[in-house]
Order: structure tokens, then C-alpha cells, then sequence
């Protein structure tokens, strides 16, 4: 793969359907029976974390406007986005994703579901670098862009 993620797709679809899939299985993971105080804490902070989730993401869809896609590769039309929550995350929408994920199976008390969040995570982390490899090549200014702001968590990475 000469450090190229595969595409997927002309677009990229098979990234989209990977992350329904994960979506759809975190939704459904098995419950556990947490001790108290444990699942009270867990319930009371997924609601939290997915409060977080939806203004992360809420904010990337609206700061992208007519540049939203699900797939990685950008419109033909797009332009670099690099204003709003774009200015301290690169990928806004998938930290909220996660944020969401991880919030959700806290409330419902699921570790299989903060598993599969986890490996959701991951997947988004590598669908990322496939949009980035993407992105630098539509943008001449994607790759200055990338060293000043980071990926998923502002500061850090």
C-alpha cells in the first residue's frame, strides 16, 4: 500500500458503511450488571458525554455547510474548512462520534460496548488519515492546516 489507505470506494462508501456498522453494533451491545455506584456514575456521565458528543459534532456539520459529505473524499465543489470548531480539530464530527459512542454505552451500561467504541475509535482514526491523505491532495494548504491543528482531541492529538 506504499503507506496509503485503501479508498474503499470511489468515494470512500465502504468507510461510511464501516461506521454504520459499528454505530448500529454499539447501539445493540448486551447490557452488563454494573454495581452501584458504578452504574449511577456511568449513567450520569454518558449523559454527559453524549451531550459533549452532540455539540461536537453538531458544530463540525454546521461549520462545514455545503462541504458536508460522509464519504472521505470532499465534493467537487468543496473547499477547505478551516474556520469554526475547524480551527481546533481536524475531524470534529468523528470525536463527537466517539464522544457519543463512549457516552452511550456508559448509560446503558455496556461493556461491550465501550469495547466496540474503542475499536470504533480506531477505525475512525484510520478513516481520518485515508480523508487526510485525500485532502492534502485536493488542497495545496491542507498540509499547513494539519500542523497547526489536531486531529481529534484539541492540544494533544
Amino acid at each position: 500500500m506504499n503507506g496509503r489507505l485503501p479508498s474503499l470506494g470511489p468515494r470512500g462508501e465502504g468507510w461510511f458503511f464501516g461506521q454504520l456498522v459499528f454505530l448500529v453494533a454499539i447501539g445493540m451491545a448486551p447490557l452488563d450488571a454494573w454495581p452501584e455506584p458504578v452504574a449511577s456514575v456511568g449513567r450520569w456521565a454518558g449523559m454527559l458525554l453524549i451531550f459533549a458528543g452532540l455539540v461536537v459534532a453538531g458544530r463540525g456539520i454546521l461549520d462545514l455547510g455545503p462541504n458536508l459529505t460522509p464519504f472521505p473524499r470532499p465534493r467537487r465543489t468543496g473547499e477547505l474548512v478551516e474556520r469554526g470548531i475547524y480551527g481546533v480539530l481536524r475531524h470534529p464530527i468523528y470525536a463527537g462520534l466517539v464522544l457519543l459512542t463512549v457516552g452511550w454505552s456508559l448509560m446503558r451500561a455496556s461493556g461491550g460496548g465501550l469495547l466496540l467504541s474503542l475499536a470504533f475509535a480506531l477505525f475512525l482514526d484510520l478513516k481520518a488519515r485515508r480523508e487526510e491523505q485525500i485532502l492534502a491532495a485536493a488542497f495545496p494548504g491542507y498540509e499547513a492546516y494539519r500542523r497547526r491543528t489536531s486531529r481529534f482531541i484539541p492540544r494533544l492529538y
